[in-house]
């Protein structure tokens, strides 16, 4: 293991390094540390380029994961390491949700056998009904407990969010819940509007019981009519040939009449023949750190 980077952790500090691996003009990187907002360990994989490596504020992008996956999805198949080497841009990947370990308290986790309920799905939002309440506060995690940690121990001058299918939801929802936090906010193949779709119906009534308000305060569309322009610009990738699409879990459309309602400057492009999976997003990720590289410019 290559142990070049030393951070300037206090001795207090509780993050864990798991692994580095040189890649391209840069290392990528494993953490762990345990999460008050959670009650559980949480990972998180980060990309540096060699200008962050040697001390130099870079501009990051936090990528949001979806439905069944952690942080290894994106970091294995995406190939975003090469342009953000390119570029000098730090990926980070978080984990969906808490998960239940051995020997600790995380046992207690709450999970569902539906895939698109609990362990994998928290659509990154604080949940209000019990059991789920304890663990799954995802949106405090990622906007405050992680953000915090990541500005405090890495490189970092600013931070763009994205992410993939729920983690797309997850970006658009917190990116116009909370834009004083991101610079730039872009979505590949998103949830638009969860309380509308079956994946997130199933999950709210669990996370939210029958608070329809609540159901609205975690919903991407709702969130940004609501809250107006953000962004100079937001960039969506759809596969036009999504299965998920098709069966209207994703509901695009809804996406684009929000964008329109709030004077929202949108580019959503849809991608012949391109589904759901790693492949589609290969295809399109390097726009995508271009855009908040562009946006990170700005700011």
């Amino acid at each position: 293991m290559n142990n070049s980077y030393k951070h300037s952790l206090s001795t207090n500090s509780k993050i864990t390094q798991i692994s580095v691996n040189r890649c391209f003009d840069g290392e990528q990187h494993y953490y762990s540390h345990e999460s008050s907002s959670t009650k559980t360990p949480m990972t998180f994989s980060i990309y540096m380029p060699d200008e962050a490596l040697a001390g130099r504020r870079c501009p990051a992008i936090l990528y949001l994961s979806g439905l069944t996956c952690n942080a290894d999805n994106v970091t294995h198949k995406a190939h975003f390491q090469q342009k953000c080497s390119e570029l000098g841009i730090i990926f980070i990947a978080p984990d969906t949700s808490p998960r239940s370990s051995e020997g600790s308290d995380s046992n207690e986790v709450p999970n569902d056998e539906r895939y698109f309920v609990g362990q994998g799905a928290s659509y990154y939002v604080d949940a209000t009904q019990s059991p789920w309440s304890k663990h799954f506060n995802m949106q405090s995690y990622i906007v405050d407990e992680l953000y915090d940690l990541l500005r405090s121990e890495f490189p970092i001058h600013s931070i763009g969010v994205t992410g993939h299918s729920m983690g797309g939801h997850g970006a658009l929802l917190l990116g116009f819940k909370f834009p004083g936090k991101f610079v730039s906010v872009s979505a590949l193949s998103p949830v638009c509007a969860a309380s509308e779709s079956a994946w997130g119906q199933a999950a709210y009534t669990e996370y939210f019981g029958d608070d329809k308000s609540r159901w609205a305060q975690a919903d991407a569309a709702q969130m940004i009519k609501k809250s107006g322009q953000q962004y100079a610009s937001i960039l969506v990738d759809q596969g036009a040939a999504d299965n998920f699409l098709a069966e209207g879990q994703l509901q695009t459309a809804k996406l684009q009449r929000a964008c329109d309602k709030a004077n929202q400057p949108l580019t959503l492009r849809y991608q012949a023949g391109h589904d759901h999976s790693y492949y589609f997003i290969q295809t399109v990720i390097n726009d995508h750190i271009e855009h908040h590289w562009r946006m990170a410019q700005m700011s």
